[in-house]
């Protein structure tokens, strides 16, 4: 069974937030990221008695347009252990921080004639699926579109960042939480989520091989390093088990079923995964489990938290630790208990949906908000 433990850290990058870049080709971007070793910093994935860490979701994500540089640096800054980037693949094969590979929603693509004839429909996972897709564009064509807020309803105040970031690689991800860790001594964990992985192995972009590169290039392919891969499939899983000892987390979902696992024609669904027997083959090869919410603490009829699941206490057995999502400010996303008002923007009691969590047992936690997240655990732990 594979292991892994995970650890808290508390002190507050303050540094600037990081801006867009002149556009490079493949070859050129690569050269910018520094080769070093191994690290010798406490590593952020050690899950001792009774510790809680702070995953940035997609960066601080309430306060940034997702996965940017900017949202990245403002989590760093507001003390959050880990930055997490879905990771989706150009036309020439490099990894980018992407929420999916259909960027119409959070990049100006649509608004850019030079790629109007770029505009397709794909079947991704199942389901068709119409915009611009970063497997169609080059590194180079992708560097010189903007990022937009995804939620503008729920996040203007986010809107007023729209056009000011480009989309980040993987390689700058990495390094920028090399570059704050090694500045602060603080070590900042990055928890890349591979999207779609059979889809893109599919079209010839297998994901696995281009993250192996990179964990490497920055002397990140090792049991110790501060690298969680988290994917909602098993097969990419089960493959990077055998090819690396890097840390593994298994996504599951309240219902539905790994795609991988469809696609291949077996009816092993997510609540199997999460069933005792289901914990036990997952920890042969990953050392996490991230279940969402609604898994760990479901919600009633009228959609207030409900008693616990057995799901943690499950996992603990099987020696995994739990990492859930997706703690998010906003009422649209809160039990009703805990809403402020009828106004789905307007932020209510998070704190206390932390606080039922903490209590459920997670070891980590995924937050749009990681400056909430970070004050809450103080209170939490202090208490």
């Amino acid at each position: 069974m594979r292991t892994l433990t995970l650890g808290v850290t508390l002190i507050a990058l303050m540094a600037s937030p990081a801006m867009a870049s002149a556009t490079p080709t493949v070859d050129a971007h690569r050269q910018t990221v520094k080769k070093s070793g191994q690290t010798t910093l406490k590593n952020p994935f050690k899950k001792p008695t009774r510790t809680i860490s702070v995953i940035a979701h997609r960066g601080a994500s309430g306060h940034r347009p997702e996965h940017t540089l900017a949202a990245y640096q403002l989590a760093i800054e507001q003390g959050a252990d880990v930055i997490e980037p879905d990771l989706v693949s150009t036309k020439d094969g490099v990894l980018v921080a992407r929420h999916e590979n259909e960027i119409s929603g959070t990049t100006d693509v649509a608004d850019r004639p030079e790629f109007a004839d770029r505009r397709t429909t794909k079947n991704i996972d199942g389901t068709d699926v119409t915009g611009w897709f970063t497997e169609d564009l080059t590194l180079a064509e992708l560097r010189t579109l903007r990022a937009v807020e995804r939620l503008p309803e729920l996040r203007p105040g986010n809107t007023l960042y729209d056009g000011q970031f480009q989309v980040p690689t993987f390689d700058e991800v990495l390094a920028l939480a090399r570059s704050a860790s090694e500045r602060t001594g603080r070590t900042i964990g990055v928890a890349p989520e591979t999207k779609h992985p059979t889809y893109f192995e599919s079209i010839d972009l297998d994901l696995t091989p281009p993250l192996l590169r990179s964990l490497r290039h920055i002397g990140w392919d090792h049991g110790r390093a501060p690298v969680l891969v988290q994917s909602f499939e098993t097969s990419n899983l089960r493959e990077l088990s055998r090819q690396s000892r890097v840390p593994l987390l298994q996504l599951t979902a309240a219902t539905g079923a790994p795609y991988d696992l469809v696609e291949q024609g077996d009816d092993t669904t997510y609540a199997d995964l999460m069933s005792p027997r289901g914990l036990r083959d997952v920890a042969r090869y990953a050392d996490w489990i991230g279940p969402e919410k609604n898994s760990i603490i479901p919600r009633d009829a009228e959609g207030r938290l409900s008693e616990p699941s057995s799901v943690v206490r499950d996992a603990h057995r099987a020696g995994l630790g739990v990492s859930t999502y997706t703690v998010r400010n906003e009422n649209e996303f809160l039990p009703t208990e805990l809403r402020s008002s009828d106004d789905p923007a307007e932020h209510g009691d998070v704190e206390a949906e932390l606080f039922a969590f903490f209590d459920a047992g997670i070891d980590a936690v995924f937050a749009d908000f990681p400056d909430t997240a970070v004050t809450a655990r103080t209170e939490y732990l202090r208490r």
